[in-house]
């Protein structure tokens, strides 16, 4: 650890005193798509790259006081998009949390059109709390996740009304939760709800350990990812590890025997990667990702902060590798197979606050998985 980091936690935490707020789940929309939910990339991309499987990915953008960063985080994606060539993009996945405060539609046109109409590929997305809350003020009375329907689970592709007239059309994502399916990797989309701590229906928990097993049988095949909004494990100020989220997730892993090759979160606005040892001898990055645009940056804790603690017996065989808790930034993973075996590799890259958005990104975290 730098001096800098020398005072923070390098375990995940756990916020004291926090309230029940159960009470804000919002019941889930009903599914576009056919059971079990899976969408082909090649149906949104039928000349995609079978060779590697490219994509940016980040949670948390949608940004009220200063959406100034926002922009600047989707213009160094789309300058990747555009100049680079043995790694090429082919998509971004949102963490979520694609508006706020609430998942109202008139939010999207500065908050998600206007940013990305310069962003050339295909945007998929998990719906995050803000999303899916449900302003009781609004001036038109909306169901939960109405708008994020319309945008990213619509039944075919097509303009979207209060798109304001930006060149984006609908994604077709079957469901709330659904699986992409691409051709390096498949990745399943969980939906955690507004909660602070997340809160997984059964039916949804039903379905998920199905498709780890489906997801187990191309293993050799593809890599398996597991995406969620509520940060499991985190080190942050704001909102502490979601026990709910780590016991759904162990007890899927342990019940069906099948644990992913990585975890990716947002809700935490900051980025952390952590790793964490199985009995069985395997290692999985749990990965925080939600310093996409939202002006508020959540920092890692300060060891002698009493509004936390942490848990070495829930927190067993689990460690903070490295953080950015002070700058925004995105993802960029690559996954390619050479020789016979999968390889996944990420790019943590920040941007500077000081100065124009035209400056080079600076590459502030790295690593790799031989799957």
């Amino acid at each position: 650890m730098s001096p800098d980091k020398s005072s923070k936690y390098t375990v995940p935490v756990i916020k004291k005193d926090q309230p029940d707020d159960t009470y804000k789940f919002q019941p889930l929309p009903t599914p576009t798509g056919q059971y079990p939910y899976r969408l082909s990339l090649q149906q949104i991309c039928p000349e995609i790259n079978e060779v590697a499987t490219v994509f940016h990915m980040f949670g948390d953008t949608g940004s009220i006081v200063n959406p100034a960063f926002q922009h600047f985080v989707a213009a160094a994606m789309a300058k990747q998009y555009e100049t680079e060539e043995d790694e090429k993009p082919q998509f971004l996945y949102h963490l979520g949390d694609v508006v706020y405060t609430f998942g109202e539609a008139d939010k999207y046109s500065t908050q998600f059109f206007e940013p990305y109409q310069k962003y050339p590929g295909p945007i998929f997305a998990i719906a995050g709390n803000h999303d899916s809350d449900v302003n009781p003020n609004a001036a038109k009375a909306y169901k939960s996740l109405d708008a994020f329907k319309a945008v990213f689970c619509d039944t075919e592709r097509r303009p979207i009304a209060f798109g304001r007239g930006v060149d984006r059309k609908s994604m077709i994502q079957p469901n709330i939760y659904w699986t992409l399916k691409a051709p390096l990797a498949n990745i399943i989309g969980l939906h955690s709800n507004v909660p602070k701590f997340g809160v997984i229906t059964p039916d949804q928990r039903k379905w998920f350990k199905e498709e780890l097993k489906a997801a187990a049988l191309e293993r050799s095949e593809k890599a398996l990812i597991v995406t969620i909004h509520h940060a499991p494990y985190t080190a942050d100020v704001n909102h502490g590890s979601s026990i709910p989220m780590i016991q759904f997730l162990e007890e899927a892993f342990e019940e069906t025997g099948v644990f992913p090759d990585i975890v990716f979160s947002g809700h935490v606005h900051n980025y952390q990667r952590f790793t964490k040892t199985y009995k069985n001898g395997k290692t999985i990055p749990f990965i925080v990702a939600g310093a996409g645009g939202y002006d508020e940056l959540h920092p890692v804790a300060q060891i002698s902060d009493p509004r936390f603690f942490t848990n070495p017996e829930l927190f067993k065989g689990i460690k903070l590798e490295n953080y950015a808790d002070n700058k925004h930034g995105f993802l960029k993973i690559a996954i390619k197979k050479s020789n016979g075996k999968l390889r996944l590799a990420g790019n943590y890259y920040t941007i500077p606050h000081e100065e124009l958005p035209d400056m080079k990104t600076t590459l502030t975290d790295q690593f790799l998985l031989n799957l």
